[in-house]
């Protein structure tokens, strides 16, 4: 066993016993880390939380669509619309730091205004189909900012109520946006068959908001989150905290450029669209699983070991797989080997920041950490976009998509790398576990 102090703000300390070969449990006195209920009303909590990663990951996986109907009706190329659909989630980014604060004078309230601005963008969105710097506003401005409150407020609120099982808790909270985004692949492409996009963002957000308002409420603070600002500029002097940051920033490019452009790749095979719309079901559902098993994972082998193989399988499904998917049998392994690694990044970042940094320093680190994804948020499916472009395009021959493959596939790879660096300093690292 070691025990040791790190700094936790300007007003408190926080202790962690560890024990190598076992996940980090707090174990601070006189500090609300150190009474975690380890579940009781959290499971509300997490229910609630569950909902909301349902639309705002949900829908964001299933833009895929939306871009290829777009496309169709000759709003804009495939590269400018991902761009769209990557603004989207760049504000969870981009506005980490200030939703962190945000979060900290409105608390869990928090998730009443981001699912409202959410359902509202997507509403408004229904309006602005035929005009793409419109629709950058809408979709990529305004529902982005309601999935950057909601994605703050799932990854820090739930944590405040476990500790062995917080893996677990946060696996499932994060299982719901694969659920959701399986679920809703299915019904936005039939919305889009039947009605046109327009009604279909319409639906959607309405959907958004008479689900999403009550989860929203049912979610409460276990206790008030304290930060001494938008930044801790001591956590640049922790390795750990380094090596995380640069992770997020290099493992974030990859992670869209499949549920963008499957719906594409699968109509260049020749492929109907109802075929499409089982591929990206099916990757949010091994995303789902990917996200549960992960978290349940991270409880009992550590979450730096399962951060590692998500993206070590991630780098090889787009390396090995999916360039010589010529058909449906290996593009639905592919589907399934990368949408389980794709929910195994998104359920172990915040398990990793919430074990290493307590509840009480979670929402100011992992605003900082969160930050840093911007540019994988941003121009990760976009870049492959323009590779596409640049190779002859959608309607080219499929070795046009490899460049974009492999270009997806070399950032996952140099995720892996930067983690495998943590995994090396077992000694000194007190998250990870071999």
């Amino acid at each position: 066993m070691y025990s040791f102090l790190l700094p936790c703000g300007n007003k408190f300390e926080v202790g962690f016993h560890v024990r190598l070969g076992t996940q980090v449990a707090p174990a601070a006195q006189g500090v609300p880390d150190s009474q975690v209920p380890d579940g009781g009303y959290g499971w509300v909590v997490v229910s609630g939380c569950a909902v909301l990663t349902w639309w705002f990951a949900g829908v964001s996986y299933s833009w895929g669509f939306i871009q290829a109907a777009l496309v169709e009706e000759g709003l804009s190329s495939a590269s400018t619309l991902s761009f769209v659909g990557s603004s989207t989630v760049a504000c969870i980014s981009g506005l980490a730091l200030i939703n962190a604060r945000v979060i900290r004078f409105l608390g869990a309230r928090t998730a009443l205004l981001g699912v409202f601005l959410l359902g509202l963008g997507e509403i408004l969105s229904g309006f602005a189909t035929l005009n793409i710097g419109a629709l950058f506003v809408t979709t990529g401005a305004i529902t982005g900012i309601g999935t950057s409150l909601c994605f703050m407020v799932v990854s820090v609120i739930p944590g405040q109520y476990f500790s062995t099982k917080r893996g677990l808790a946060n696996g499932i909270v994060y299982a719901g946006g694969g659920l959701g985004g399986a679920v809703t692949s299915f019904v936005i492409n039939g919305l889009i068959q039947s009605l046109g996009p327009a009604w279909m963002f319409r639906i959607i957000g309405l959907l958004t908001l008479v689900t999403g308002l009550p989860a929203a409420w049912l979610i409460k603070e276990r206790t008030t989150i304290r930060t001494a600002g938008f930044i801790e500029w001591s956590l640049f002097y922790d390795l750990r905290f380094i090596v995380l940051f640069f992770v997020g920033a290099v493992g974030t490019f990859p992670l869209f450029v499949p549920p963008f452009f499957l719906p594409l790749y699968s109509a260049s095979l020749g492929l109907s669209p109802s075929a499409g719309a089982g591929l990206v079901a099916g990757f949010n559902f091994s995303s789902a699983l990917g996200r549960l098993g992960s978290g349940f994972a991270s409880d009992h082998i550590g979450p730096v070991n399962v951060l590692f193989l998500a993206l070590l399988l991630s780098a090889l499904s787009m390396f090995a797989i999916w360039p010589v998917s010529m058909s449906l049998a290996p593009l639905v392994l592919f589907v399934v080997i990368n949408g389980t690694a794709n929910g195994g990044f998104f359920s172990t970042m915040p398990t990793v920041v919430g074990a290493v940094f307590g509840a009480a320093r979670v929402s100011v680190a992992m605003g900082m950490i969160v930050t840093g994804w911007v540019g994988g948020y941003l121009m990760g499916a976009p870049i492959a976009g323009y590779l596409l472009n640049a190779y002859g395009g959608a309607e080219n021959t499929l070795s046009a998509y490899h460049p974009a493959m492999f270009y997806a596939g070399s950032m996952a790879m140099g995720a892996a790398s930067l983690v495998s660096l943590i995994r090396l300093r077992t000694s000194t690292n007190i998250f990870v576990k071999v």
